[in-house]
């Protein structure tokens, strides 16, 4: 069974950069298509940016430009790193496959004050 962990998250000011991390446990996801949402209470999860098996990200609107997704296969991680911080990122940042979605991790909560 695959175990999803986000990590990085934290209490931020606009502007700067922060990178986000998600290791996949019990599967080896150099294969697969992982993505990035987030939350915000009261809202739907969002899409934010995935990354294919080849390496080519696709982006939300809010996230191009500013933030930039990689994995590092061999430690089996996904990260998502995030520039030019504004207060509209400010949520619960959780990735999965983008395809055949595993159960969700807890996610790390991101806020950005102005």
């Amino acid at each position: 069974q695959v175990h999803l962990v986000e990590s990085g998250g934290g209490s931020v000011q606009t502007g700067g950069s922060l990178r986000l991390s998600c290791v996949a446990s019990g599967s080896k996801h150099q294969h697969s298509t992982m993505a990035w949402y987030r939350q915000v209470p009261g809202s739907k999860r969002e899409w934010v940016a995935h990354l294919d098996a080849l390496g080519s990200p696709t982006y939300a609107a809010s996230a191009k430009g500013r933030f930039t997704i990689s994995r590092d296969n061999a430690k089996n991680t996904v990260y998502l790193h995030m520039s030019d911080r504004r207060p509209v990122d400010t949520a619960v940042y959780y990735c999965n496959f983008l395809r055949n979605a595993t159960s969700w991790g807890k996610g790390t909560q991101v806020t950005v004050s102005s």
